[in-house]
């Protein structure tokens, strides 16, 4: 069973996003990051022809606007290489080839980078787990939970506020922002504080949707709070 507080699936983080499918382009070579990012690519790609579910392969291009970028641009494209990230370095020409309204020093190619619909995903994952005898139920909220008798005795409510009780086997908490409250609510104080913070990204009108064919991206800052290149 999965439960919802949402009337609908992928209403918070998973359905806001660009819906780009990171490469693995920028996590230190041999971490847990880069291993579950590039197979996680390749999974997602395979998922989405399987199921149906809209993908389309645009690549991006990572552009160096100044040479004070130039080292930071090789050292990306160094840990492309030793991630497995099909990517290779362009000169401002090569760069104007793919963007022709593109302006830099250099850039790098990464091929891979695709937009996926994550609602879409989440609803294939639904009709795979109803498929299988599953039940999903949407509106429902989890409130409290406890061990009993080496199960989980879990708590919900409606959002008429009618409350009930699902034992189960085990409990799986995917609550992004919310997984300290969860936490919490499970008896359980966690170690690791949440700190959200807000990505933005940018789409064109359709008048002007001609001066953009795919991704582009700065050189990541190691100095931002939010930059995973460190």
């Amino acid at each position: 069973m999965v439960i919802d507080k949402e009337d609908d699936l992928a209403r918070h983080q998973t359905g806001r996003t660009s819906g780009v499918i990171h490469s693995g382009l920028y996590y230190v070579p041999g971490s847990l990051k880069a291993r579950l990012g590039t197979a996680g690519a390749a999974s997602m790609h395979e998922f989405a022809a399987e199921h149906g579910v809209p993908v389309r392969i645009t690549g991006k291009l990572v552009v160096a606007v100044d040479d004070t970028e130039l080292p930071r641009l090789n050292r990306l494209a160094e840990r492309a290489i030793a991630n497995g990230v099909p990517a290779r370095l362009l000169t401002p020409a090569e760069a104007r080839e793919y963007e022709p309204e593109v302006s830099c020093v250099a850039a790098l190619r990464v091929e891979t980078t695709g937009i996926v619909d994550y609602r879409g995903v989440c609803r294939a994952l639904a009709g795979q787990i109803r498929g299988a005898g599953g039940e999903i139920r949407l509106g429902v909220g989890m409130t409290a939970a406890r061990t009993w008798r080496g199960r989980v005795q879990v708590r919900v409510a409606d959002d008429a506020g009618a409350g009930e009780e699902i034992v189960a086997d085990a409990l799986v908490a995917c609550a992004g922002l919310h997984a300290d409250r969860v936490a919490r609510a499970s008896g359980i104080e966690p170690e690791a504080r949440i700190v959200p913070f807000r990505g933005e990204y940018f789409e064109l009108t359709p008048a002007a949707a001609g001066l953009v064919r795919g991704l582009i991206y700065p050189v990541p800052d190691p100095g931002s709070r939010s930059s995973e290149f460190t």
